[in-house]
Protein backbone atom coordinates (compact mmCIF):
# COMPACT_ATOMS: atom_id res chain seq x y z
CA UNK A 1 0.00 0.00 0.00
CA UNK A 2 1.93 3.68 -0.64
CA UNK A 3 2.15 5.90 1.52
CA UNK A 4 -0.66 8.55 1.12
CA UNK A 5 -3.20 6.00 1.10
CA UNK A 6 -1.57 4.83 4.52
CA UNK A 7 -1.75 8.18 5.62
CA UNK A 8 -5.32 9.11 4.18
CA UNK A 9 -6.53 5.48 6.27
CA UNK A 10 -4.76 6.76 9.05
CA UNK A 11 -6.33 10.09 9.43
CA UNK A 12 -9.82 8.41 8.59
CA UNK A 13 -9.81 5.84 11.71
CA UNK A 14 -8.42 9.10 13.49
CA UNK A 15 -10.93 11.47 12.82
CA UNK A 16 -13.85 8.82 13.55
CA UNK A 17 -12.35 7.89 16.79
CA UNK A 18 -11.93 12.08 18.21
CA UNK A 19 -15.20 12.52 16.70
CA UNK A 20 -16.99 9.50 18.45
CA UNK A 21 -15.24 10.18 21.85
CA UNK A 22 -16.28 14.26 21.64
CA UNK A 23 -20.01 13.22 21.41
CA UNK A 24 -20.07 10.80 23.99
CA UNK A 25 -18.14 12.85 26.41
CA UNK A 26 -17.84 16.41 25.30
CA UNK A 27 -20.80 17.62 23.88
CA UNK A 28 -24.01 18.33 26.19
CA UNK A 29 -26.51 18.99 23.25
CA UNK A 30 -29.25 16.55 23.20
CA UNK A 31 -29.70 16.26 19.96
CA UNK A 32 -26.08 14.30 19.38
CA UNK A 33 -27.82 12.00 21.63
CA UNK A 34 -27.35 8.50 19.97
CA UNK A 35 -25.61 9.79 16.68
CA UNK A 36 -22.66 7.47 15.69
CA UNK A 37 -19.82 8.18 13.50
CA UNK A 38 -19.69 5.58 10.83
CA UNK A 39 -16.51 6.21 8.81
CA UNK A 40 -14.95 9.10 7.24
CA UNK A 41 -13.11 9.67 3.85
CA UNK A 42 -10.36 11.94 3.44
CA UNK A 43 -9.67 13.54 0.77
CA UNK A 44 -5.79 12.74 -1.03
CA UNK A 45 -4.51 16.24 0.40
CA UNK A 46 -6.64 15.51 3.73
CA UNK A 47 -8.11 18.98 2.93
CA UNK A 48 -11.29 17.74 3.30
CA UNK A 49 -13.29 15.06 5.45
CA UNK A 50 -16.61 13.30 4.54
CA UNK A 51 -18.04 12.30 7.72
CA UNK A 52 -20.74 9.78 7.54
CA UNK A 53 -22.95 9.68 10.58
CA UNK A 54 -26.26 7.83 11.46
CA UNK A 55 -28.83 8.54 14.42
CA UNK A 56 -30.51 5.50 16.25
CA UNK A 57 -34.24 7.01 15.53
CA UNK A 58 -34.79 8.40 12.05
CA UNK A 59 -37.43 11.25 12.85
CA UNK A 60 -34.29 12.71 14.67
CA UNK A 61 -31.97 13.27 11.86
CA UNK A 62 -32.66 16.81 10.62
CA UNK A 63 -32.12 18.10 14.42
CA UNK A 64 -28.77 15.71 14.71
CA UNK A 65 -27.45 17.28 11.31
CA UNK A 66 -28.15 20.88 12.92
CA UNK A 67 -26.25 19.91 16.01
CA UNK A 68 -23.61 18.55 14.11
CA UNK A 69 -23.67 21.50 11.77
CA UNK A 70 -23.23 23.79 14.98
CA UNK A 71 -20.74 21.79 16.36
CA UNK A 72 -18.02 21.28 13.67
CA UNK A 73 -16.09 24.50 14.94
CA UNK A 74 -15.36 22.62 18.44
CA UNK A 75 -15.06 19.11 16.34
CA UNK A 76 -12.43 20.41 13.79
CA UNK A 77 -10.45 22.04 17.02
CA UNK A 78 -10.24 18.31 18.45
CA UNK A 79 -9.53 16.83 15.01
CA UNK A 80 -7.02 19.59 14.45
CA UNK A 81 -5.29 18.56 17.88
CA UNK A 82 -5.33 15.14 17.31
CA UNK A 83 -4.30 15.26 13.99
CA UNK A 84 -1.25 17.35 14.52
CA UNK A 85 -0.79 18.72 11.13
CA UNK A 86 -0.08 21.37 9.15
CA UNK A 87 -3.58 21.28 7.64
CA UNK A 88 -6.82 20.41 9.38
CA UNK A 89 -9.12 18.27 7.21
CA UNK A 90 -12.45 20.84 6.86
CA UNK A 91 -15.51 18.23 8.02
CA UNK A 92 -18.42 17.87 5.90
CA UNK A 93 -21.33 15.86 7.47
CA UNK A 94 -22.92 13.26 5.48
CA UNK A 95 -26.08 11.07 6.56
CA UNK A 96 -25.20 7.74 6.23
CA UNK A 97 -28.60 6.17 4.69
CA UNK A 98 -26.76 2.98 5.03
CA UNK A 99 -29.08 1.68 7.89
CA UNK A 100 -32.14 3.54 6.80
CA UNK A 101 -31.99 1.20 3.12
CA UNK A 102 -31.38 -1.91 5.13
CA UNK A 103 -34.48 -1.55 6.96
CA UNK A 104 -36.26 -0.94 4.44
CA UNK A 105 -35.06 -3.88 2.71
CA UNK A 106 -35.88 -6.13 5.78
CA UNK A 107 -39.24 -4.93 5.84
CA UNK A 108 -39.61 -5.89 1.67
CA UNK A 109 -38.09 -8.96 2.58
CA UNK A 110 -40.49 -9.60 5.50
CA UNK A 111 -43.51 -8.36 3.45
CA UNK A 112 -42.57 -11.39 0.59
CA UNK A 113 -41.59 -13.92 3.14
CA UNK A 114 -43.22 -13.30 6.47
CA UNK A 115 -41.16 -15.51 9.44
CA UNK A 116 -42.67 -18.70 10.14
CA UNK A 117 -41.34 -22.80 9.35
CA UNK A 118 -39.79 -23.05 6.49
CA UNK A 119 -41.39 -25.99 3.80
CA UNK A 120 -39.68 -28.95 4.25
CA UNK A 121 -38.34 -30.65 1.26
CA UNK A 122 -40.53 -33.54 -0.05
CA UNK A 123 -38.80 -36.79 -0.24
CA UNK A 124 -37.57 -38.39 -3.88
Amino acid sequence: MSAPRQRQRRANEAIREVIGAALLTELADPRLQMVTITSVETSPDLGRAKVYWTVLDPKKADAAGAALESARGVLQGRVARALKSRQTPHLVFVLDELQDHARRLTALIDEVAPDGPLPEDEPS
